[in-house]
């Protein structure tokens, strides 16, 4: 009889185990968390906020510090393991940073996002807003790379990985919000990152009911 039940609970927790739903996030240092602690990093807090919500979901951090869209594409294949379901993407700070070519980016975002569909992954497309100091030709090619690619591909799309503290403002100047930012007036505080992760957490939800309808 023992060893009945033991099989049992063993039974029950692969179900469970296989009812998780794992969603990586591919990203830069923003995703990463630069400058935080572990638990205070953009993924950690987000992992508590669909924690709170009820959420059956792990998130896997898969951001990396300075990366582009270029090190997103080199990266995608491993980062969809056979257990992802589901992905952020969050890249393009660094390519606008380095003055990279829009056309650039948005063949790799091209590339990461095929690669997700292939797999069978919904995504959540994350925006971007580039400066106007090259030009406004180019701020606009730049911008114009997320909504087109979330039409193509059929994403869930969010204009900018700062919404929540833009939104919050009725704002899109982020210097405004230094004080929800780190010394480098780049990466956010954890206060900072409590504001994003409020304006991604329905959309996460979203996500999640995607892969799971």
């Amino acid at each position: 009889m023992r060893k009945v039940m033991i099989g049992i609970v063993v039974s029950f927790a692969g179900i469970a185990q296989a009812d998780e739903v794992v969603i990586a996030a591919l990203g830069d240092s923003l995703t990463q968390g630069y400058g935080l602690p572990a638990e205070q990093g953009f993924v950690p807090q987000l992992q508590a906020w669909l924690d709170a919500n009820g959420a059956e979901v792990r998130l896997i951090n898969a951001g990396v510090s300075g990366d582009t869209t270029a090190g997103g594409l080199a990266r995608v294949d491993w980062t969809l393991t056979p257990d992802v379901d589901g992905m952020i993407v969050a890249l393009g700070g660094n390519d606008v940073l380095r003055g990279l070519p829009s056309e650039q980016a948005r063949h790799n975002l091209t590339g990461i996002l095929t690669a997700a569909q292939v797999a069978e992954v919904e995504v959540l497309l994350v925006g971007m807003q580039a400066p106007g100091n090259y030009g406004e030709d180019y701020k606009a090619d730049f911008e114009g790379i997320y909504p087109d690619l979330a039409k193509d591909f059929d994403t869930l799309y969010l204009d900018s990985f700062f919404a929540g503290l833009t939104e919050e403002q009725e704002s899109e100047d982020l210097s405004a919000y230094r004080a929800l930012f780190q010394g480098d007036g780049v990466h956010p505080n954890a206060e900072g990152v409590a504001m994003i992760v409020a304006r991604f957490g329905p959309e996460l939800l979203q996500l999640i009911n995607q892969i799971e309808g």
